[in-house]
């Protein structure tokens, strides 16, 4: 009958709602009391506590792997601790736990040494394949009525380019890398380790080429060896209507390039609105306050509305209208950057009493009161109630 395995809380010694940070630090004092060299005079057990600490960490600092394990325990849909089920495969590689370095612990090249042993990664591994370039990030301010109807700027960017002299070789003109004869082009040195386990290959980064693979006896003059060169570089971005403060545009390939024949990076553009004196924006729709007369509000009348792309817009205000009402043009508003739709227009009036009037205008309006015999409305509680 197999041994049933210890609940992984309880190997850490932490309670089932600890924070990744408790785990983390149980694991590490754990892991540094019971590693094998710490532990001369009682190897054996040591080696089997220090696999068991590790793989409780293996699985509770994953939060996928530590939600299943809250879920079904160690009898997990294909099986934890190793059990190698299609759901989830366990690998104890000591290198590999939680991507420490055991550097940390004081115990030098072991992660490497452990590693091979268990089929962990070493995390200082450094990969000889294509590899992207880096991503680049930029600001753009563009004015209201800009994001409203769309606009191309042009923007100003320093980056690296491929070495026009090298062509991205990093070696002298007429000439061109060799293969890292310490090597032979692979970037790593195998190595044959006496542990206490027994004899044990392990790869270190070859320390001639740096793990490129490649040595370059004559650097280009121009780049120095590196293939790339620091440049200005002019860039068009298209902007397109209804973009809004904080959106991000992403021009890919526009990045940092790539080493050994990986694709460029992209630019990250994120866009900026100014703030406009008198529209807004709420979603897709335009706000604005329109003044219009006291006789218009009263009468009703005809006004020109001035539209975000410069146009003007006539509307008929109705007679009575109130400070305060608001009105739609429908479709006026912003275009979503996501589909056709189109926001609304949506503007207040506010009615302006005149400040100063002649005697003329005086009378008029004195006369108009009384035929109107005005009293505000009776509230109660209010002034007048």
């Amino acid at each position: 009958m197999a041994e049933q395995k210890r609940d992984y809380y309880e190997v850490l010694g932490v309670e089932k709602n600890a924070s990744d940070d408790e785990i983390k630090r149980a694991y590490r004092k754990l892991a540094k009391k019971y590693h094998p060299d710490a532990n001369p005079d009682n190897k054996k057990e040591a080696e089997a506590k220090f696999k068991e600490v590790s793989e409780a960490y293996e699985v509770l600092s994953d939060s996928q792997k530590r939600q299943m394990y809250d879920r079904f325990g160690h009898d997990g849909p294909q099986g934890f601790g190793g059990q190698n089920g299609g759901y989830y495969s366990y690998s104890s590689g000591f290198d590999g736990f939680g991507g420490f370095d055991f550097g940390d612990f004081g115990f030098g090249d072991l992660g490497d040494i452990f590693s091979a042993a268990f089929g962990g990664g070493s995390r200082n591994r450094k990969s000889s394949g294509p590899r992207k370039g880096a991503d680049l990030k930029a600001n753009i301010d563009i004015t209201f009525e800009e994001s409203y109807s769309g606009v191309e700027k042009t923007i100003t960017l320093n980056r690296h380019t491929e070495c026009s002299k090298c062509h991205g070789t990093g070696a002298k003109e007429g000439t061109k890398p060799e293969t890292c004869k310490t090597c032979n082009g692979t970037g790593r040195i195998k190595q044959v380790v006496t542990t206490p386990f027994g004899q044990m290959a392990t790869q270190k980064v070859c320390s001639t080429c740096g793990g490129e693979g490649k040595v370059i006896k004559e650097p280009c003059v121009e780049c120095k060896g590196k293939g790339t060169v620091r440049q200005s570089a002019k860039i068009k971005v298209k902007i397109p209507e209804g973009i809004s403060e904080g959106q991000t545009i992403v021009l890919r390939g526009e990045g940092e390039p790539g080493s050994k024949g990986g694709p460029k990076g992209d630019l990250y553009i994120n866009i900026h609105v100014k703030k406009h004196s008198y529209f807004t924006r709420k979603g897709d729709h335009v706000l604005v306050d329109i003044p219009i007369t006291f006789t218009g509000a009263t009468l009703g009348t005809e006004i020109e509305i001035p539209m975000v792309d410069g146009s003007k817009e006539k509307y008929k205000i109705p007679e009575g209208t109130q400070t305060g009402s608001k009105f739609v043009l429908r479709n006026k508003g912003f275009k979503s950057v996501n589909n056709n739709w189109r926001g609304d227009y949506v503007f207040t009036v506010n009615v302006q009493v005149p400040k100063k009037l002649t005697s003329e205008q005086r009378d008029l309006i004195t006369k108009l009161a009384k035929t109107m015999n005005e009293q505000p409305p009776i509230k109660k509680r209010g002034i007048f109630g």
